[in-house]
């Protein structure tokens, strides 16, 4: 869908930087950077990992035309040593992130890269543009899909998506996270997600009466038999033309939609109609603004909806339309050591946690539900047949030791000296390793509200690095 040259799709000091890296001479210098989120959107209990395919296609597909060299040149503040160097650029560092569908907590990297210091600046906006709507999305996505209760729900908001990339990957990240389809049609023949939809107001509105457009759509579409019922009168005509060309042309499997009007009267008393008419099959789907809260309300009022078809408040994560996920350097490589580099900040939130890292998942293994993550250094391992004692990395005196559990490293390399290393799984593997992750989590973590807060602790050797960061550098505040 790109009408442009990703490579120019940045953040202008990502240019201005790498350039004075080239001029300093410490261009080619090796650093780390972490992706990584500080906050979950609706004060929800977890995240979910989106975007790492958009992020494997730029990577590979990252270079400068002579059109773009000829606009960095005529901008006057890059030095032709630099601007040489991207006639013949392509990414050559390591990537580690984890899989799509990975449920992802505050603080943990989702992804690591580790490469040049001139090539790791220039990637920042285009890996956080991948990564931060499409985790928002997807997570938005699973929290509407939990919702709903086993009931299907329909990504339909293209037309309100804040453009068409946004549309097509954003219905693509709620289809992994748990939606049935799309009613975008680009999105299933681009990645194979299931293209659903039938009638708008306009196709009863375009003939003399509702009947003859009811039957005129089933004759065309019977094994799609799907009518808007709320274009004129749901009670009084939608719902009975809908029953009679039904019986008319001998349907037995379809479905009527009501888009408008409150959906929870009108749905129970739709249903009763459908019932007496002997129409049990009968699914009812409805529409209309739809989120997670809605969808809930509508639950404890005994709406009766088979399925839903959730549009703009999906698609822009309208309630919390920011998932803040931010790239930070975390180390850079001297004379063959990792020196861990940190950002410390009055703002606690925003110290980050140095060195190059792995995450460990450890889960009980008589339930297979996960009980804490373990943030620790490149180096570290773990051995789940020694007791391991974890703490709050900000209440240190909050301790717990685990024993006989299971660990999961959770990032895996995706680019290896720039080569891809990583496989794919396809958006049907995606999507079910996504579900299995949902269902690893505890109900208390999957709350809507005030959802138990999951343990990220980091290990005493990293936080030792962190602390001594800290103090060497003065403890926020000292200025005061």
């Amino acid at each position: 869908m790109n009408q442009y040259n990703p490579a120019m799709l940045v953040d202008y000091y990502e240019y201005t930087m790498a350039n004075a890296y080239t001029l300093s001479g410490i261009g080619d210098s090796m650093v780390y950077f972490d992706m990584f989120f500080r906050d979950v959107p609706d004060k929800g209990g977890f995240a979910i990992a989106a975007g790492l395919d958009s992020l494997i296609k730029y990577i590979q597909e990252l270079h400068f035309t002579q059109e773009d060299i000829a606009f960095l040149r005529g901008k006057g503040a890059f030095s032709e040593q630099w601007l040489n160097s991207l006639s013949d650029f392509r990414f050559t560092g390591d990537i580690y992130a984890v899989p799509e569908g990975t449920v992802v907590f505050p603080g943990e990297p989702m992804v690591i890269v580790r490469a040049r210091a001139d090539q790791a600046q220039i990637i920042e906006t285009y890996l956080l543009i991948c990564m931060n709507h499409q985790s928002l999305i997807a997570t938005k996505a699973n929290r509407i899909v939990r919702a709903a209760g086993g009931r299907a729900v329909m990504e339909f908001g293209a037309r309100r998506a804040m453009g068409g990339d946004a549309a097509l990957y954003g219905a693509r990240a709620a289809y992994m996270a748990g939606c049935c389809g799309s009613s975008n049609l680009l999105v299933d023949q681009r990645f194979g997600v299931p293209s659903l939809g039938t009638m708008a107001h306009s196709w009863v509105q375009i003939f003399d009466d509702e009947y003859t457009a009811f039957r005129t759509y089933c004759s065309l579409y019977p094994d799609n038999a799907s009518l808007l019922v709320d274009t004129y009168n749901v009670m009084k005509s939608g719902v009975p033309n809908a029953i009679r060309v039904f019986k008319d042309l001998g349907i037995t499997s379809g479905s009527i939609r009501i888009d408008s009007g409150d959906i929870a009267y009108l749905s129970k008393k739709a249903r009763a109609m459908l019932d007496e008419a002997g129409m049990d099959w009968c699914r009812i789907v409805v529409s209309n603004s739809l989120d997670e809260q809605i969808i809930q309300e509508l639950t404890r009022a005994g709406a009766c909806v088979d399925s839903f078809g959730v549009g703009e408040r999906l698609i822009t994560a309208k309630s919390d339309p920011v998932f803040g996920g931010v790239y930070k350097l975390v180390a850079v490589e001297a004379d063959g050591l990792i020196i861990p580099k940190i950002k410390v900040s009055e703002n606690v939130a925003k110290i980050t946690t140095p060195h190059f890292k792995k995450v460990y998942r450890l889960y009980e293994p008589t339930t297979g539900k996960a009980i804490a993550d373990y943030i620790c250094v490149h180096d570290e391992t773990l051995d789940p047949a020694q007791p391991l004692e974890l703490f709050d990395p900000s209440y240190i005196w909050k301790r717990k030791t685990v024993q006989h559990y299971h660990a999961r490293e959770l990032l895996v390399p995706i680019f290896k000296d720039g080569r891809l290393v990583y496989d794919s799984p396809g958006i049907e593997s995606s999507r079910a390793y996504c579900q299995r992750e949902i269902e690893s989590l505890w109900d208390e973590v999957k709350r809507f509200e005030n959802p138990h807060t999951y343990y990220v602790d980091l290990s005493q050797k990293l936080w030792d690095i962190k602390n001594g960061l800290i103090e060497k550098n003065g403890r926020p505040g000292d200025q005061l």
